[in-house]
């Protein structure tokens, strides 16, 4: 009987799987071998798409007359630094005595590249190849991954999708590239005192550029605007609280001109017009028109996908997306966490039925007290497949991110940041199965001489999930934060004004202390930090605040999970962006804006976050299989093919020297003076 030969992404996971299967064989160079079972891995890329020289000596001057490079089959080479494991795998697979081979490398796109890169350049044939899809590394899974490993064809349009990635993003990175250094590097070079600038370009890197571009200009030329708004201070049984004057209908001043927005005036003297006017009856009193009272839900967030807890990382750590990445990757190959390159935010159905598991190998983990075994009596984990956290249309390869309730030996060897991002995605996990967290809300419109005033409250009521969602170690819980945290419209309020508020009726009249008017401007839009800009990234461009939506409208971003940090941190390394380790925040060089005003006279479609996105929606439909990849290579090299054209016939190097004269202002270094007596 022939051997089973197992290929993982990295040494520590082939060790994994050695365990999970009992190969307790020989140690040799480079693999595990027992009487029946071989297990061997990679080291990351073995293999890679080879610089055009490799096709043509001629390709290695950059020049126009070479350009579009598109090439009819692609060349690819093993990595120099790894031939030597390379030659160990290929030597395995083609084995005679190897009959099954089950691929094992991470189970994703990625991964589905590593090997059957590695695989056509092994030249492997007449080989049950069988692939290895899991969403985390406990025993059980690697078992079970095994046990159901579909034949490598059923991958075939996943691997399509990972060639085509990587062709799009070479032929874009070398046209590109090379067309418009040999048409600008000079103009950006001569403009920076700067030896020879290469301008680099990539689908997406290019793309996230322009974004932040973009937010730095607007917040520059961003003019404060200054409103005043009207506010009634009403006293109630000795609390005192705050009505807001709203132009509505019935208002003297219902869609005036003077009026910034409904609830406040351009100019100060309107304010005090008004003030004046309702300031005309003594004693001043004010007459409640309308009470609502109401309870308000609060349900658990969804899930962790890897974009929302690297933006969550980013704000509670102050860490880097690839930071937050490296540390979930540790964490899943320590089997503590699923499968991390997930852009899921729920579970799927299979997983639900045995969530119990999880929640009860959380009992093991002292950082969130009782709180797995109250949730285990609560006995709500039975019916989560009926709530939203579980549904099987909005997972493509991997459900969220949750803890696998394994692995807790492994807790005190990590870092305490590494430590603190488990216990983050241990809470978001246990939430999911907590009660709402419930508001009372009581909302009360007042009226003064035609006038309407209106006034919001909010008070916790029942902590529900507010009373797991708090790590350890946060100064403040988050129901106190919740109850800090004034929304636009709703004010916290104490049990004894609520109490109050709450016994008001219709036509009640009460006494107004004083009519003020409180001044405020407009605000620029903020800076990406580097969590915002991931989300932003799985958004297309879009930075949506609110979960609830991001949720609902998300679709195929720029970039992919497992790529997003990577393209920020070449950003920050070619010196395009600059990022504020203390504050994540993200802002242009000189340089990269330079390099923005070249591409937006010369390439302006690489900047549009819509169509970056619609080139991953594309890789998405042939891993489907909705369209075939030589539909897909047809519209790719025909963009490449006109936009090089367009560059090679373009002239704007005059044009681009007031674009960087407008950029390089706000970079002018003040010379600092002299103190008196001291050095000149």
């Amino acid at each position: 009987m022939g051997k089973s030969l197992y290929i993982a992404e990295k040494p520590s996971v082939a060790q994994e799987f050695a365990k999970a299967l009992k190969i307790n064989g020989q140690r040799r160079d480079g693999y595990l071998e027992s009487e029946d079972s071989v297990v061997t891995w990679c080291v990351g890329h073995l293999v890679t798409m080879s610089y055009p020289e490799k096709y043509d000596i001629k390709y290695k001057r950059w020049s126009l007359d070479t350009l579009p490079f598109l090439p009819r089959e692609f060349k690819y080479e093993v990595i120099p630094g790894v031939q030597k494991q390379f030659n160990i795998v290929k030597g395995l697979l083609n084995r005679p005595d190897v009959e099954t081979i089950y691929v094992c490398t991470d189970s994703g796109r990625e991964g589905e590249y590593i090997y059957r890169l590695v695989a056509q350049m092994a030249g492997v044939k007449d080989k049950n190849q069988r692939r290895v899809w899991i969403d985390s590394q406990t025993e059980e899974e690697i078992l079970r991954g095994i046990r159901e490993a579909k034949e490598l064809s059923a991958y075939d349009n996943l691997a399509d999708s990972a060639y085509l990635r990587a062709k799009e993003d070479y032929l874009m990175g070398i046209n590109f590239s090379r067309v418009l250094t040999l048409r600008y590097g000079n103009s950006v070079s001569n403009y920076l005192n700067s030896k020879h600038q290469a301008i680099s370009v990539g689908r997406v890197m290019t793309c996230v550029l322009g974004m932040v571009v973009r937010r730095e200009r607007e917040i520059r030329s961003f003019v404060k605007t200054p409103f005043y708004r009207v506010l009634s201070s009403i006293a109630l049984e000795g609390e005192h609280f705050e009505g807001e004057w709203r132009a509505v209908e019935g208002s003297r001043y219902f869609q005036s001109p003077y009026l910034y927005k409904e609830n406040g005036f351009k100019e100060k003297k309107h304010a005090e017009e008004l003030i004046g006017m309702l300031q005309a009856q003594h004693p001043l009193s004010c007459r409640v028109e309308k009470i609502e009272r109401k309870k308000e839900n609060k349900n658990p967030p969804l899930l962790f996908n890897l974009a929302e807890l690297q933006n969550v990382c980013s704000k509670l750590f102050k860490i880097s997306p690839d930071e937050t990445l490296r540390i979930t990757q540790e964490l899943y190959e320590k089997k503590l966490v699923t499968y991390p390159r997930t852009d899921a935010r729920v579970l799927s159905s299979a997983v639900a039925k045995e969530i119990y598991k999880n929640i009860s190998g959380l009992r093991r983990y002292p950082a969130i007290d009782n709180a797995a075994e109250e949730i285990l009596q609560m006995g709500s984990y039975k019916s989560i497949a009926k709530t939203r956290y579980v549904n099987d249309k909005q997972i493509t390869d991997h459900y969220a991110i949750i803890p696998t309730g394994q692995g807790m030996n492994a807790l005190n060897g990590l870092s305490l940041t590494s430590q603190r991002v488990y216990e983050t995605i241990v809470r978001r996990f246990l939430c999911v199965f907590c009660p709402p967290a419930v508001y009372q809300k009581v909302s009360l419109t007042t009226e003064m001489q035609g006038e309407k005033f209106f006034s919001s409250f909010k008070v916790l009521q029942e902590e529900g999930y507010l009373k797991y969602a708090t790590n350890s170690f946060a100064k403040k819980s988050l129901a106190e934060k919740e109850t800090e945290k004034n929304d636009e419209e709703d004010v916290s309020c104490d049990s004894q004004l609520l109490n109050a508020l709450q016994a008001l009726k219709k036509n009640d009249i009460l006494t107004v202390d004083a009519l003020n008017i409180k001044e405020g401007e407009t605000s620029p839009p903020k800076r990406y930090n580097s969590g915002s800009m991931i989300l932003a990234m799985e958004n297309a461009g879009q930075l949506i605040e609110d979960e609830e939506l991001r949720a609902q409208i998300k679709g195929s971003g720029i970039g992919t999970s497992a790529t997003r940090a990577e393209i920020l941190k070449k950003l920050v390394s070619i010196k395009y962006l600059s990022l504020n380790k203390k504050t994540q925040v993200i802002t242009p060089t000189l340089l990269g804006e330079m390099i923005f005003d070249v591409v937006n006279c010369s390439i302006r479609s690489l900047l549009n976050p819509e169509l970056t996105a619609s080139w991953e929606k594309g890789l998405t439909y042939v891993a489907e299989g909705s369209i075939t990849p030589q539909e897909y290579m047809e519209k790719l090299e025909h963009f490449v093919r006109v936009r090089t054209n367009q560059v090679e016939q373009s002239n704007y190097q005059y044009a681009l020297r007031q674009f960087f004269d407008a950029a390089a202002a706000n970079y002018t270094k003040k010379p600092t003076t002299a103190k008196r007596g001291g050095k000149a």
